[in-house]
């Protein structure tokens, strides 16, 4: 599939190893003390105890691929999660989860060569996308107890940028991807907040965003809203219908997009 890319003015900002740590003690601070048995609905059939468990899972299981250097797709995704039966201990593990990320963090530099499914054949790719898995959850958590989620602006921005430029290489996990496909059609995202648009083109072999025409083409569909809605949009925990989007041209094509786009 077809993915031009233009890497986001935010991503500069985002360091995003520190983000992870950042973003893990913010989780375990929201799960301190609370019920890990109640559902979380942004994850059907999921309750915060299965939340907690997949996050720190996938920090784990980065972490070996961080410090094996893969090299071509892994067989297994079995990891040692070490994980305590008593649930009481879960926000423990998971602060013990991003340590043992800090730690291949440090072993291995970003720009070290390695396999990764998406755009990014470097080690980098799997800080930037722990953080993303990390940060969602986190805020999947919160709005299971009840609060309202709060996203840094650099962080959203460069979490969008992350969405769409790997969401192409997707399919071996999110294969409706396979359906964004067209002749041309374009939807742009725009958030409204840090000036900042990304320009998606539809073609007959995939998809991507489309960096060379992103100024001056008049998309065929488009999504407005702060960088933080943008990114809960994307990743299905807003619908592009809510109020605190503007919603501009064919709405059929936006529909199409968000029924196949999610991962």
């Amino acid at each position: 599939m077809n993915a031009s890319h233009r890497p986001a003015p935010g991503s500069a900002a985002v360091d995003h190893r520190a983000a992870v740590a950042e973003e893990t003690a913010r989780f375990v601070a929201v799960i301190e003390g609370a019920d890990l048995a109640l559902p979380v609905p942004a994850c059907p059939g999921w309750t915060l105890a299965d939340l907690v468990k997949h996050t720190g899972s996938v920090q784990r299981w980065f972490s070996v691929l961080l410090r094996t250097r893969v090299q071509e797709p892994p067989r297994s995704r079995e990891v040692d999660l070490r994980l305590p039966a008593d649930e009481g201990h879960y926000p423990a593990w998971l602060a013990e989860s991003a340590d043992e990320a800090a730690d291949a963090f440090a072993a291995t530099a970003p720009d070290v060569p390695m396999y990764a499914w998406g755009a990014d054949q470097h080690a980098g790719f799997w800080a930037r996308r722990m953080l993303f898995e990390t940060l969602v959850h986190r805020t999947d958590a919160e709005a299971a107890l009840g609060l309202d989620p709060a996203i840094d602006r650099a962080s959203a921005v460069d979490g969008i940028d992350e969405f769409l430029v790997n969401l192409p290489y997707a399919g071996i996990f999110a294969p409706k991807v396979a359906h964004l496909r067209g002749t041309g059609e374009t939807i742009r995202f725009v958030a409204v907040d840090a000036d900042r648009d990304w320009l998606v083109r539809l073609r007959p072999d995939g998809f991507g965003i489309d960096a060379a025409d992103a100024a001056t083409v008049a998309a065929d569909a488009g999504v407005r809203g702060t960088a933080a809605d943008l990114l809960l949009l994307l990743y299905g925990r807003r619908r592009h219908a809510d109020a605190s989007f503007e919603r501009e041209g064919d709405q059929q094509l936006l529909a199409h997009w968000f029924a196949n786009s999610e991962f």
